[in-house]
């Protein structure tokens, strides 16, 4: 495996010509790469930052074997590789001067690229968090409900879902893929977020949905403030929008999961999300000049 048969563009037409079919070929383990290619399609190229978006293909005798993306300042995403592919991906990216500030992928993937990278530029992985990545299987919804209802949200709903969406980021630890403002309005152009609401009309909880793309939408994010939960309210609006999207049609119902969140995995298993792989992120430290 050459690092030449890697390639590099910051053309997302271009890139999906020659991927598009390679990621929908497995919308579950390709479903972050499908749907924020699909947000920087309909938003522009600088929905998640000022810097534009780096892709990548790799392609061997014709075919396509693997994909990456990078959304600056945010960690190289990259679908599945074997240590010969993520080595010569580390000496590709080396070799063009990118920077890498960390990775995402399945664990085993992300394990060999932190050693191809430590080897090609000299830096040391460290473990950012653990995820795991879920499919709908049969539909539980948790009884009894708690009082109150499930809506989609509107425009009427934007600074409330702008706020809940910061505080779930700084919940989570991580730096927000994009403002809490253009998050809102993205999500609200597509009916992208349902509430549960009490009988007073109070929101109390929400849960996302990405759009659909290759047949598959991904339930995110799902939050409930820290004072409301316990009460079964996340439980009822997953398992109102995961219905509502099995009545559009779309069979393939993801979402992600953080394991050291074990009250969440245990509530997506109850309700019929079932393991299909796990993730890792790394950040990297000591890159040399990259």
């Amino acid at each position: 495996m050459r690092p030449d048969d890697w390639y590099c563009t910051q053309d997302l037409t271009g890139f999906l010509a020659r991927a598009g079919g390679f990621l929908r070929s497995r919308p579950d383990l390709h479903t972050v790469a499908l749907t924020v290619t699909e947000t920087l399609r309909r938003s522009g190229l600088r929905a998640y930052g000022d810097e534009a978006p780096v892709f990548g293909v790799l392609e061997v005798g014709g075919q396509v074997r693997a994909a990456y993306f990078r959304t600056p300042p945010y960690r190289l995403n990259v679908t599945p590789l074997n240590p010969d592919e993520a080595e010569s991906l580390a000496a590709h990216l080396v070799a063009l001067g990118h920077s890498v500030p960390g990775v995402i992928a399945a664990s085993e993937t992300a394990e060999a690229f932190v050693a191809a990278w430590r080897r090609q530029a000299g830096a040391r992985g460290a473990v950012s968090q653990r995820q795991r990545l879920y499919r709908l299987g049969n539909l539980t919804v948790p009884q009894p409900l708690p009082a109150g209802r499930a809506r989609v949200a509107g425009k009427e709903d934007r600074e409330q879902l702008a706020r809940w969406y910061g505080e779930f980021v700084e919940d989570a630890g991580h730096a927000a893929a994009r403002d809490a403002a253009g998050w809102a309005d993205s999500r609200i152009s597509y009916g992208g977020v349902t509430l549960w609401e009490g009988e007073d009309g109070t929101p109390l909880s929400m849960a996302g949905v990405t759009p659909t793309v290759a047949g598959q939408v991904r339930v995110a994010p799902v939050y409930t403030p820290a004072h409301l939960r316990g009460r079964g309210y996340a439980g009822a609006v997953t398992a109102q929008v995961s219905r509502a999207v099995l009545a559009s049609g779309v069979r393939e119902v993801l979402l992600f999961t953080d394991l050291a969140n074990q009250t969440s995995n245990s509530l997506y298993q109850r309700i019929g999300y079932r393991a299909v792989a796990d993730f890792t992120a790394y950040d990297f430290r000591g890159n040399r000049g990259f």
